[in-house]
């Protein structure tokens, strides 16, 4: 009745936060069997306050357009729990993003982050602006106007932001320029920097090929591998994009990827070249694509079933989710798993809803959530970290083998603890208590 009563609670006091009410939801349900078994945690009530953010930062972005008019978004940053490290989390840009989607994607940092091994705490910030259609100098004045209140709170041993949707390598060089300029500071106050001035290399490829890292360590449990397999894979930026690399590097086949706007079904397999010059040169819709591949099929979003996604309509092995939350809902579950799926590795944030999710559990095949399967974007980010703090980068082959073994070490941690609490095949349960466990025995040992 403890998790069912914290549950309840965080639904009455932010009636309208539906995210942040799934994301709490899928994690305590989880927690149940340990907070059964070792009582310190109800007695010390981290449930209660693993729910409430340490701060929640509010503020308003004013900026001028090219024609000189004044634009007004609002602004957060959310500092969920620091409790093992520095707050750690991306920036989202994104006409959707409000205090609910901030909040969900905070809190779900904060397991994600104990489950790298690496020493950071949750955070996530961002705004409703939207970059798409905005000139440079739009997305600069606004970058700007941003970090004018941002900078106040950040810093590498307090809150390292990133990028998340719509926060890239030009969105990242911006704020970083500006925070430089206010405090004064060259330093690692950032992530997802250009590698020439201080970022990483791998850091565009890692959550993509973290993804496909993770669901490679699954699939090896149980006697089966990636080469020659069918995977479709939803999204079209770095997430999608380095997934449908990294796949080709081990032998796979990938045949989708979509956007806004609709989705791209190449059955002869994605030019991930093409891909990368219309997505990451040219920033257009993938509408473009079909103009190059005359074989390759584009379906406009509407133009499918209702309420489904198209992507998951297609028979696929293996199934990567690298667009957005909620993106893969039950009628979407049931579609792959009737088309034969015997994988799941998620490349968003919270892509599955809880129908679906608990749909591809009780049918037992390897499914990889987020907090685990994405954790690769921040630990390289923790990795950029570490070249920042010894003003030494270390080249690609030495970040890969880093995040291979982070990725190979957050399977086997939730895996074990799978084993542990007699659920084997449900990594959902094993990554949920393996990331608490972390976190609260810290606040524990911490105090009030």
């Amino acid at each position: 009745m403890y998790v069912e009563n914290v549950i309840e609670k965080v639904k009455l006091k932010y009636p309208d936060q539906k995210e942040f009410h799934q994301a709490v939801q899928e994690v305590f349900t989880s927690l149940a069997l340990v907070i059964k078994k070792d009582k310190k945690y109800q007695e010390s009530a981290i449930l209660e306050r693993l729910v409430i953010p340490d701060r929640e930062i509010y503020f308003r972005v004013n900026w001028v357009n090219d024609v000189g008019k004044i634009q007004v978004n609002q602004g957060y940053r959310i500092e969920f729990n620091a409790a093992i490290g520095p707050y750690k989390g991306g920036l989202r840009f994104h006409p959707s993003v409000n205090a609910g989607i901030i909040k969900f994607l905070g809190f779900e940092q904060v397991f994600k982050n104990s489950l790298t091994t690496l020493h950071l705490g949750g955070g996530k910030g961002g705004s409703d602006f939207d970059p798409k259609n905005k000139s440079d100098g739009e997305v600069m004045r606004f970058c700007q106007a941003f970090m004018n209140e941002l900078y106040r709170h950040i810093g590498p041993y307090t809150d390292i932001p990133a990028g998340d949707i719509g926060v890239g390598g030009r969105e990242i060089g911006y704020l970083f320029g500006q925070y430089r300029k206010l405090t004064n500071r060259f330093e690692g106050a950032l992530t997802g920097k250009r590698f020439d001035w201080g970022g990483s290399l791998m850091r565009p490829e890692a959550t993509g090929y973290g993804c496909v890292y993770f669901a490679e360590e699954m699939l090896k449990e149980r006697g089966e591998t990636l080469a020659g397999k069918i995977c479709t894979i939803s999204g079209s930026g770095n997430v999608a994009i380095y997934t449908v690399e990294k796949l080709y590097h081990l032998g796979a086949k990938p045949v989708t990827v979509s956007d806004s706007k609709g989705m791209i079904y190449d059955e002869a397999g994605i030019d991930v070249a093409l891909l990368k010059e219309l997505k990451e040169i040219k920033r257009v819709s993938l509408e473009e694509y079909i103009k190059f591949r005359t074989n390759a099929k584009y379906i406009k979003v509407g133009d499918y079933k209702e309420d489904t996604n198209a992507v998951w309509s297609i028979p696929c092995f293996a199934a990567f989710p690298s667009a957005t939350e909620n993106e893969l809902n039950g009628k979407d579950a049931k579609t792959l798993l009737q088309n034969g799926c015997k994988c799941v590795s998620e490349g968003a944030n919270m892509p599955s809803t809880l129908e679906a999710l608990d749909l591809f559990l009780r049918a037992k095949i390897c499914y990889g959530p987020a907090k685990a399967a994405n954790a690769g974007g921040v630990a390289v980010s923790g990795l950029e970290m570490s070249q920042n703090a010894s003003m030494h980068p270390w080249d690609f082959e030495t970040v890969d083998k880093k995040l291979h073994n982070i990725m190979e070490n957050i399977f086997s941690i939730s895996s074990q603890t799978a084993k542990e609490f007699a659920e084997p095949t449900n990594l959902v349960l094993g990554a949920n208590i393996a990331g608490f466990r972390k976190v609260a025995d810290a606040m524990i040992d911490q105090g009030v």
